[in-house]
C-alpha cells in the first residue's frame, strides 16, 4: 500500500502561565494555532490528557490526523536526549516527567521534547536572524536565563543533555542565592526577580528620587518603563544588569567562539538600556582574539510565534513513528 506523505508537524510550547500548540507546515507556515492555560493542570496525567485531546481537535479540524507526522514540544527544563521535564522549578509537576513517552502514548506519533532555549535555537537558525549561521549561541532572557549552543550547525547537547547552562554558571563567589541552590549564579543577577532584586538594592542604598519607589509591584517591564522617562536609578539598574551579563558572556564567548549571540525573552524588550552596556563589558572581558567579532542580535520573531515555530523544526527531526504502521 502507497504510503502518504505527511506535510505537518504539531509545534507545542508550554510554559508556567500558558500552553500553545499549532499546526506548522514543511515551509514553517502556522495554519492553525490554539492555547490554554496550563496552570488549570496542576496534574500532569490530567496535563498530558488535555494536552492530547486539544492536539486531535486541532488536526481534525485542519486536515485530518492521517496528514501529521510528529510533536515537538518546547518546556522549561527539559531534556531532550531522555525526553523528559527534569526538576523544572517554576512548572507545577516536580521530579522526572517523561513528558515525551505520556504523549507519544496518547497520540499514537512520534514526539520529541526539549528545552526552550534549545528550541529557541531552532527556530532561529530555521527561521529567524540566525539563519544560514552554523556557530552561535541563543540566550533566553525572563523568570530564568537560558541557552543553546549551536556548534558547526548542530545542537551541543552534552555528554547526557544539559549542556548551555550559562545562567548557573558562577559570576559572584558570595552573591546571590539562585532557584537552583547555588548561590552567585548569572541568572540570579539577569532574570527577572534578579534585575527586580538590583532595583531594590539601589532604593536601598540611597535616599535618592526615583519612579520606581512609587511602584507597589516592581517588575523588569515597569523599571524599563521609568528608563524611557529619563529615571537615574532605573537606567543604573539596566547598567549594572547589562555589565554582568556582559562578563558572564563574554566568559561563555571566549569558551565557544561563537559567530553570535542571539538575544531572546522577555527581559531583552529593555533593548538599550540592557544591550549596550552588557556589549560594553563583553568586549572589556571577551578574549582578545574574537573582540569585535561576536554580533549582538536580537530576535525579530514573534514572541507568540517563536516557540512553536522551533518546537516545529524539532518535530520534523524526530524519527516517525505511528501504532497505526504495519
Amino acid at each position: 500500500m502507497e504510503q502518504t506523505v505527511k506535510k505537518k508537524v504539531v509545534g507545542v510550547d508550554i510554559s508556567f502561565e500558558e500552553t500553545t500548540f499549532a499546526i506548522v507546515d514543511v515551509r514553517g507556515n502556522i495554519l492553525a494555532k490554539d492555547s490554554f492555560l496550563t496552570h488549570d493542570y496542576l496534574d500532569i496525567n490530567a496535563f498530558v490528557t488535555a494536552l492530547a485531546e486539544r492536539i486531535v481537535g486541532l488536526v481534525e479540524l485542519n486536515g485530518g490526523y492521517e496528514s501529521v507526522r510528529s510533536v515537538g514540544i518546547s518546556t522549561p527544563s527539559a531534556n531532550y536526549l531522555t525526553g523528559c521535564i527534569v526538576n523544572a522549578p517554576n512548572m507545577p509537576w516536580k521530579g522526572v516527567i517523561p513528558l515525551s513517552a505520556m504523549l507519544r502514548d496518547q497520540l499514537g506519533l512520534a514526539v520529541a521534547v526539549a528545552n526552550n532555549s534549545h528550541v529557541v535555537a531552532l527556530g532561529e537558525q530555521a527561521f529567524g536572524v540566525a539563519h544560514g549561521m552554523r556557530d552561535f549561541i541563543a540566550v533566553t532572557l525572563g523568570s530564568g536565563m537560558g541557552s543553546c549552543i549551536i556548534s558547526d550547525g548542530e545542537v551541543n547537547l552534552g555528554f547526557n543533555g544539559h549542556a548551555g547552562e550559562i545562567g548557573h554558571t558562577c559570576v559572584n563567589l558570595h552573591g546571590r542565592l539562585c532557584g537552583c541552590g547555588n548561590t552567585g549564579c548569572l541568572e540570579a543577577y539577569t532574570a527577572a526577580k534578579g534585575i527586580v532584586c538590583t532595583a531594590r538594592e539601589l532604593m536601598a542604598e540611597s535616599s535618592g528620587p526615583s519612579l520606581m519607589r512609587q511602584i507597589e509591584r516592581l517588575t523588569p517591564k515597569r523599571i524599563y518603563e521609568c528608563c524611557e522617562q529619563g529615571d537615574a536609578m532605573a537606567i543604573e539598574v539596566f547598567r549594572r544588569t547589562g555589565e554582568i551579563l556582559g562578563l558572564g558572556l563574554a566568559n561563555y564567548a571566549s569558551l565557544v567562539n561563537p559567530e553570535a549571540i542571539v538575544f531572546t525573552g522577555g527581559i531583552v524588550r529593555a533593548g538599550h538600556w540592557l544591550l549596550d552596556p552588557a556589549k560594553q563589558s563583553f568586549e572589556e572581558h571577551v578574549f582578545h582574539n574574537i573582540q569585535g567579532k561576536v554580533k549582538f542580535l536580537t530576535s525579530d520573531l514573534s514572541e507568540s510565534e517563536r516557540n512553536v515555530l522551533g518546537a516545529s523544526v524539532l518535530a520534523w527531526k524526530v524519527k516517525e513513528y505511528s501504532l497505526f504502521k504495519e
